[in-house]
């Protein structure tokens, strides 16, 4: 009688693990409502204070525009080579042996736990002239420091986790049994990834690539140590906002951070858009 009345139960009251929808559903929506929703409307108010015209003139004003561009140029950098890296990272953790892979698998938390303010004095360290990477390519003519190329690498550093955490457990669910099929028809190594992989797991590739971008956008602390901050040249837009608050003018400081807040929401949005209509082509939910 047991075994038939667990058998007869249906397979979704098995999943609840947390008692009582109301309580925890309530608990969800309050802390979302607090600590996301709260700022992210209190924001957009601040910016519809200003006006469309005023906040025009703001966004568009040469520094602004300089600050805005780097800061994304730098974030798209990144975010190509992370989509690449992570990619490649998250596929070696999955599908190989090897000693030391929990250790490199542990590593890739590192930039969560460490601050960022600490990752870009390591990276500036590293890549100043006379450390250790800036000495082998200051005399070929490359400088990182206080250049495009130094902001991408510190977006690169703190961002490539959101990749490698976002698709290494999709790699780590799918089914052998595909690939095998794939392969006893002939499919060749790189035709079974572009087939039969990838597909698979292009949704949350998206999204993991998506949220680096976004969190590209607004990095700040090992941004400002390698960049320099010179105005119109290496000044992000997330320390020009910083600036425009210490001068008082709060208009310039919200209009700045709801311009990159609308970039990244925007993004997300088309990503999520994306993954829904490839799952909904699949019948997935």
């Amino acid at each position: 009688m047991t075994t038939l009345a667990i058998t007869a139960a249906p397979s979704g009251r098995t999943k609840r693990v947390l008692p009582g929808f109301g309580l925890t559903m309530g608990l969800t929506l309050t802390y979302v409502g607090i600590v996301i929703l709260l700022p992210v409307i209190a924001l957009m108010l601040k910016g519809a204070e200003i006006g469309p015209a005023r906040f025009w003139e703001i966004i568009t004003a040469p520094r602004a525009m300089a600050a805005l561009r780097l800061t994304v140029t730098a974030a798209v950098i990144a975010t190509i080579f992370n989509a690449l890296y992570g990619l490649l990272m998250a596929w070696v953790l999955v599908r190989y042996r090897f000693p030391g892979r929990r250790i490199l698998d542990a590593m890739m938390d590192i930039p969560f736990a460490l601050p960022t303010a600490v990752a870009g004095l390591s990276l500036t360290a590293l890549f100043s002239a006379n450390g250790w990477y800036g000495q082998l390519l200051e005399p070929a003519g490359i400088k990182v420091v206080y250049t495009i190329w130094g902001v991408a690498i510190a977006m690169c550093f703190t961002s490539i986790p959101f990749v490698v955490r976002t698709v290494q457990p999709i790699l780590e669910d799918l089914d052998p049994q595909l690939e095998e099929a794939a392969r006893s028809l002939g499919a060749t190594p790189f035709t079974i990834f572009r087939k039969v992989v990838f597909p698979q797991i292009l949704p949350a590739f998206l999204i993991g690539t998506t949220i680096a971008f976004a969190r590209s956008l607004g990095e700040f602390g090992a941004v400002i140590f390698i960049a320099g901050n010179l105005p119109m040249k290496t000044e992000i837009a997330s320390l020009l906002a910083v600036i425009r608050l210490e001068e008082y003018d709060y208009n310039g400081a919200a209009a700045i951070a709801l311009t990159l807040m609308l970039i990244a929401l925007i993004l997300l949005a088309l990503s999520n858009g994306l993954q829904w209509q490839m799952n909904r082509r699949r019948g997935q939910p």
